[in-house]
């Protein structure tokens, strides 16, 4: 049996009308599964899912921070799906400044975007992941998560919880047949870096740090995303991929 797909599979995405969201969104459309994608606004969600055009594809807009959302988006997946196949925690969002010129409301919404919303939206989905026959959960980490990537302390904080969080995860929903693991990238040619990766010297500089000499592309951060939610990856859980051009094997 030809296994390597995600046909019948259920898939709820965060942060999926741009960048890697959308990139994620698209791999798994294009595996057979059916998406439920969400994103903060409502102008950029309708026209990322306009520019699907695919029927098994829905989308919400809304912000991952709030309880009241999250059980909407609960509810939504129980009347339509009844169960839940995949989570990808992929939202997040980044701050970048010294660490003393931070107002507490900056960091925390770092924190809480890219930390406490997975936690909370894999709580609030436990019923439905646990309605799958295995399901899937994926946190979209950072390369940040273990090194200074000179992204700001909070992004990097943050995105270190995220692993904390899927091998915790990963051991305590075993006996549920829920496997959570990570992916990490490095920079990646996305909206959110465009600008940086526009400046001809801060990209040269990110290219000679990464053995591969270029930069990543959403895709190649989505396909790792798909295997890890494949059937076979079954046995897979608790871990961490780096997908980053070999970024983390040099100091140099």
């Amino acid at each position: 049996m030809n296994n390597w797909n995600l046909e019948n599979k259920y898939a709820l995405v965060t942060g999926g009308s741009k960048g890697i969201g959308k990139a994620i969104v698209n791999e798994f459309l294009e595996l057979g599964a059916s998406v439920f994608f969400l994103a903060r606004d409502e102008k950029q969600t309708e026209a990322a899912l306009a520019s699907f055009g695919e029927s098994r594809i829905k989308a919400m807009a809304g912000d991952v921070t709030d309880a009241g959302f999250r059980k909407k988006v609960r509810h939504w997946i129980n009347e339509n799906w009844g169960a839940l196949d995949i989570l990808v925690n992929n939202a997040g969002i980044n701050i970048r400044k010294p660490s003393g010129e931070y107002t507490a409301e900056e960091y925390r919404r770092v924190l809480d975007i890219n930390l406490i919303a997975p936690f909370e939206f894999s709580r609030e989905l436990f019923p439905l992941l646990n309605n799958s026959n295995g399901a899937a959960i994926v946190n979209v980490s950072s390369v940040a998560g273990a090194m200074d990537a000179k992204t700001g302390a909070p992004y990097g904080m943050s995105k270190s919880g995220l692993l904390q969080l899927s091998r915790s995860l990963a051991a305590e929903w075993a006996p549920h047949n829920i496997r959570v693991n990570t992916v990490s990238p490095w920079f990646t040619e996305t909206p959110a870096t465009s600008k940086m990766l526009a400046d001809p010297e801060k990209r040269s500089h990110i290219i000679s740090r990464t053995p591969l000499k270029r930069i990543g592309k959403d895709r190649e951060i989505a396909a790792a995303v798909a295997f890890l939610c494949m059937d076979k990856a079954s046995y897979i859980t608790g871990q961490n991929i780096f997908v980053d051009g070999g970024a983390t094997t040099s100091i140099l």
